[in-house]
């Protein structure tokens, strides 16, 4: 007999937000996040792969650290209207937020898994049958450390390799989404 609350689980797609739904921008030659919604530039591929993504009956769900806040670089207003404009045009499910730096110590600071195990319990997620799609290091050992498989999106900013390897390696989004409906398709 199935169980009815494991049953009801669902799949979901955890995203990286700055260099997997959106490029970063760059500042004095190094990667930042976009400050305002002028700033935000979304690759051609996100859509369509995350498109492709709710059709096979995932969510999708944006999970970001966003330190700039903290440390004064990054309004808060300007962050949460971008992340409003890409919740409408990307059909996300949720996002994610880390409002902390590193120092604060918080459980919701990727590499630690808190911003997924919140949205799991939320959205009733199967973490077991989810993914995460990252270019940094703390997107992958976050996913790791939550039982989600890994992609890791190898792009011109992403830093280095996780101390443990990602499930897979993209070249960019579009390889990564196949991947996951690869994975994701019944034998």
């Amino acid at each position: 007999m199935t169980d009815p609350i494991a049953s009801a689980l669902r799949r979901a797609v955890f995203l990286d937000r700055d260099g997997v739904l959106n490029e970063n921008t760059l500042v004095d030659g190094e990667p930042s996040s976009p400050r305002t919604i002028a700033e935000l530039s979304i690759p051609p591929d996100v859509k369509p792969g995350l498109q492709n993504l709710r059709r096979a009956g995932f969510l999708l769900v944006c999970v970001t650290n966003q330190p700039g806040v903290r440390r004064g670089t990054h309004s808060r207003g300007e962050i949460e209207a971008i992340h409003a404009r890409m919740m409408a045009e990307l059909a996300l499910d949720d996002v994610r937020v880390c409002w902390h730096d590193d120092a604060d110590g918080c459980e919701c600071r990727k590499p630690k898994p808190g911003l997924l195990l919140a949205a799991a319990r939320a959205h009733r997620i199967d973490l077991g049958a989810s993914f995460i799609v990252g270019d940094r290091w703390r997107d992958i050992e976050a996913g790791q450390a939550a039982g989600c498989r890994t992609v890791w999106l190898r792009g011109p900013h992403s830093d280095r390799e996780p101390r443990l390897p990602a499930d897979f390696v993209a070249r960019d989004f579009a390889a990564a989404a196949e991947w996951i409906l690869r994975q994701a398709a019944p034998a």
